[in-house]
């Protein structure tokens, strides 16, 4: 992903918000986060996934889909109350960004 070091930081909010929607797996989370031009592959998305967890953002349970086994994510009501907290940051840093003046 170009830029990644920038972006990552919306592709989390992105993966938060829908965690928070309802239970999300790692594939339809890469082809979501595609629709919006975002072009991670697993090796990114899933230690992403991962470390979400680990830092209580997100929990996962195993659900068997066919043969194999699928990991489902959904926020914890920490996750939630980050992504209420992201939300009011990301909208002040729109008006700045849309407004398009810079303050020194």
């Amino acid at each position: 992903m170009e830029h990644q070091e920038i972006l990552s930081g919306l592709v989390r909010l992105h993966v938060l918000h829908h965690a928070a929607e309802g239970d999300l797996y790692g594939h339809w989370m890469i082809e979501e986060l595609a629709r919006h031009g975002y072009k991670v592959s697993p090796g990114t998305l899933y230690p992403m996934l991962h470390a979400l967890e680990r830092k209580g953002y997100l929990t996962s349970r195993t659900e068997r889909a066919g043969r194999t086994q699928r990991r489902i994510y959904r926020a914890t009501p920490y996750g939630v109350e980050a992504l209420a907290l992201a939300r009011g940051k990301v909208a002040e840093l729109f008006r700045e960004v849309a407004d398009g003046r810079n303050r020194s």
